[in-house]
């Protein structure tokens, strides 16, 4: 079988990303097929965690391998969070689709998760650290949100100024 083709990844400020996601309806080959082209895109790009919404794809749906071996894919098809905990912590982030931009972001420490599977079986998912981390910050993507929306007005102006000259740029080239 032949590896999956990596997809298009939006960048910020592109208005899709604001798209808030609607539930899969059903788990069926074309999603399995977009988890796959996920995955590939996830990888080739270098990040742990990416969202349909990210490639286009306005449907609940993240796929997540926070592991150093890349060998601990999970995916979360209409993910809801069942528990947060109400300790937070501040830590870097950075987004696949908001290149070479890293700023502190406040997340619960510890989160409970239900989804589907692949197999379109319910299961839970118990995370803490990076994980969980991860976890909410591709659920806000299927909301709409990217984690620049966190910071300081300022900050995201800079932030979307600067990659918007990167894009002009490349288009240039």
């Amino acid at each position: 079988m032949p590896a999956a083709q990596p997809l298009p990844i939006l960048c910020f400020p592109d208005p899709r990303l604001h798209t808030v996601a609607r539930p899969v309806a059903a788990v069926d080959e074309r999603i399995r097929l977009l988890v796959d082209r996920m995955f590939a895109t996830m990888y080739e790009a270098n990040g742990i965690g990416l969202a349909a919404t990210q490639v286009d794809v306005h449907e609940r749906l993240v796929v997540i391998d926070v592991s150093e071996e890349r060998n601990q894919p999970m995916v979360l098809i209409n993910p809801e969070i069942e528990w947060a905990s109400p300790e937070k912590r501040k830590g870097e982030e950075g987004c696949l689709s908001v290149p070479g931009i890293y700023d502190g972001v406040e997340r619960s420490i510890a989160v409970r998760v239900r989804a589907l599977d692949t197999a379109g079986q319910s299961r839970t998912v118990e995370a803490e650290g990076m994980l969980a981390v991860c976890i909410q910050h591709e659920m806000d993507h299927l909301l709409g949100k990217v984690f620049v929306e966190y910071l300081s007005p300022l900050k995201r102006d800079r932030i979307k100024s600067k990659l918007l000259k990167a894009q002009r740029e490349a288009q240039r080239a």
